[in-house]
């Protein structure tokens, strides 16, 4: 998990310093409806690989989700401590 914090504070360093050679960069400057378009897209493309294409698969359309969720998190300043405890006070801890 250690490296989704990496990753997430990558992601947030290229959303306050563009950079035009950077998919992530790209990615912001489109908005955040086609950030949540491609989470939309990312999500069927994972459920899609489950129901057959392989757990290969799985784990690059699982990776692919994950990230554009990074990138939408970073457009909207939550953290992923937030997400934790989110997930840990539902957990009753």
């Amino acid at each position: 998990m250690e490296f989704l914090r990496e990753l997430s504070q990558i992601i947030e360093e290229r959303r306050q310093n563009p950079r035009p050679d950077s998919y992530t960069c790209t990615l912001f400057a489109s908005g955040e409806d086609e950030i949540l378009k491609k989470i939309g897209e990312e999500a069927i493309e994972l459920i899609l690989a489950a129901k057959g294409q392989g757990r290969q698969r799985i784990l690059e359309e699982a990776g692919d989700l994950i990230y554009h969720l990074l990138v939408m998190f970073s457009l909207k300043e939550i953290k992923l401590e937030e997400i934790e405890a989110e997930l840990r006070r539902r957990h009753g801890g």
